[in-house]
Protein backbone atom coordinates (compact mmCIF):
# COMPACT_ATOMS: atom_id res chain seq x y z
CA UNK A 1 0.00 0.00 0.00
CA UNK A 2 1.20 3.46 -0.86
CA UNK A 3 -0.48 6.66 0.21
CA UNK A 4 -0.56 10.04 -1.51
CA UNK A 5 -1.99 13.20 -0.02
CA UNK A 6 -3.33 16.14 -1.98
CA UNK A 7 -5.48 19.19 -1.52
CA UNK A 8 -3.18 21.40 0.48
CA UNK A 9 -2.63 25.03 -0.31
CA UNK A 10 -2.79 28.58 0.95
CA UNK A 11 -6.01 29.60 2.67
CA UNK A 12 -7.21 32.38 4.92
CA UNK A 13 -8.48 32.01 8.47
CA UNK A 14 -12.09 30.90 8.40
CA UNK A 15 -11.78 29.20 5.01
CA UNK A 16 -12.42 25.55 4.25
CA UNK A 17 -10.13 22.99 2.67
CA UNK A 18 -10.51 19.32 1.84
CA UNK A 19 -7.52 17.02 1.88
CA UNK A 20 -7.46 13.66 0.14
CA UNK A 21 -5.43 10.58 0.90
CA UNK A 22 -5.44 8.08 -1.96
CA UNK A 23 -4.21 4.54 -1.50
CA UNK A 24 -2.64 2.64 -4.37
CA UNK A 25 -1.35 -0.86 -4.75
CA UNK A 26 -3.69 -2.39 -2.23
CA UNK A 27 -7.29 -1.85 -1.02
CA UNK A 28 -7.60 0.24 2.14
CA UNK A 29 -10.66 -1.69 3.39
CA UNK A 30 -8.75 -3.44 6.16
CA UNK A 31 -6.80 -0.39 7.24
CA UNK A 32 -7.32 2.19 9.91
CA UNK A 33 -6.35 5.57 8.47
CA UNK A 34 -5.09 8.55 10.38
CA UNK A 35 -4.35 12.15 9.52
CA UNK A 36 -1.37 13.76 11.18
CA UNK A 37 0.24 17.16 10.93
CA UNK A 38 3.57 18.67 11.72
CA UNK A 39 4.40 22.34 11.82
CA UNK A 40 7.98 23.63 11.70
CA UNK A 41 9.65 23.25 15.08
CA UNK A 42 6.76 21.26 16.50
CA UNK A 43 6.15 17.60 17.12
CA UNK A 44 3.92 15.58 14.88
CA UNK A 45 0.32 15.59 16.05
CA UNK A 46 -2.45 13.15 15.27
CA UNK A 47 -5.39 15.15 13.97
CA UNK A 48 -8.00 12.52 13.24
CA UNK A 49 -8.44 8.85 12.56
CA UNK A 50 -11.08 6.59 11.13
CA UNK A 51 -11.71 2.91 11.70
CA UNK A 52 -12.71 0.35 9.14
CA UNK A 53 -16.18 0.82 7.72
CA UNK A 54 -17.53 -2.27 9.50
CA UNK A 55 -16.99 -0.70 12.91
CA UNK A 56 -20.17 0.94 14.24
CA UNK A 57 -18.86 2.77 17.32
CA UNK A 58 -15.62 4.55 18.09
CA UNK A 59 -15.29 4.94 14.37
CA UNK A 60 -13.63 8.33 14.36
CA UNK A 61 -11.48 10.26 16.75
CA UNK A 62 -10.26 13.84 16.72
CA UNK A 63 -7.69 15.94 18.45
CA UNK A 64 -9.30 18.46 20.75
CA UNK A 65 -7.86 21.33 18.73
CA UNK A 66 -9.82 20.34 15.62
CA UNK A 67 -12.94 18.74 17.05
CA UNK A 68 -16.04 20.37 15.62
CA UNK A 69 -14.09 21.88 12.70
CA UNK A 70 -12.54 18.88 10.92
CA UNK A 71 -14.30 15.77 9.65
CA UNK A 72 -12.61 12.60 8.51
CA UNK A 73 -14.43 10.30 6.09
CA UNK A 74 -13.51 7.38 3.93
CA UNK A 75 -14.68 6.03 0.60
CA UNK A 76 -13.28 2.56 0.20
CA UNK A 77 -14.73 2.29 -3.30
CA UNK A 78 -12.37 5.13 -4.22
CA UNK A 79 -9.60 3.88 -1.91
CA UNK A 80 -9.58 7.38 -0.46
CA UNK A 81 -9.82 9.03 2.93
CA UNK A 82 -10.72 12.69 3.23
CA UNK A 83 -10.15 15.38 5.79
CA UNK A 84 -12.65 18.21 5.57
CA UNK A 85 -11.21 21.24 7.30
CA UNK A 86 -13.65 24.04 8.09
CA UNK A 87 -13.09 27.34 9.84
CA UNK A 88 -9.34 26.89 9.60
CA UNK A 89 -7.09 28.79 11.95
CA UNK A 90 -3.57 30.08 11.57
CA UNK A 91 -2.41 27.35 13.93
CA UNK A 92 -3.75 24.70 11.56
CA UNK A 93 -0.94 25.50 9.15
CA UNK A 94 1.35 22.48 8.83
CA UNK A 95 2.32 19.62 6.60
CA UNK A 96 -0.47 17.08 6.72
CA UNK A 97 0.23 13.39 6.40
CA UNK A 98 -2.04 10.40 6.16
CA UNK A 99 -1.02 7.05 7.53
CA UNK A 100 -2.41 3.53 7.48
CA UNK A 101 -2.32 0.58 9.81
CA UNK A 102 -3.68 -2.85 8.97
CA UNK A 103 -6.38 -3.82 11.44
CA UNK A 104 -7.99 -7.27 11.28
CA UNK A 105 -9.38 -6.88 14.81
CA UNK A 106 -11.82 -4.10 13.88
CA UNK A 107 -10.63 -1.87 16.70
CA UNK A 108 -11.64 1.71 17.43
CA UNK A 109 -9.15 3.84 15.54
CA UNK A 110 -8.02 5.55 18.73
CA UNK A 111 -6.67 2.19 19.89
CA UNK A 112 -4.59 1.60 16.78
CA UNK A 113 -0.94 2.46 16.40
CA UNK A 114 1.76 2.98 15.57
CA UNK A 115 1.04 3.43 11.89
CA UNK A 116 3.44 1.77 9.51
CA UNK A 117 2.54 3.24 6.13
CA UNK A 118 2.85 6.96 5.48
CA UNK A 119 2.32 9.38 2.67
CA UNK A 120 4.66 12.17 1.66
CA UNK A 121 2.49 14.97 2.99
CA UNK A 122 0.67 18.00 1.68
CA UNK A 123 1.33 21.53 2.87
CA UNK A 124 -1.42 23.66 4.36
CA UNK A 125 -0.67 27.32 4.95
CA UNK A 126 -3.15 29.53 6.75
CA UNK A 127 -2.43 33.21 6.50
CA UNK A 128 -4.38 36.40 6.57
Amino acid sequence: LRLAESGGGLVHPGDSLKLSCVGTGFPIDNYVIGWFRQAPGKEREEVACISRIERTDGKTNYAGSVKGRFIITRDDTENTVYLQMDNVKVEDGATYYCAAQLDFQLRPCAAVGPYDTWGQGTQVTVSS
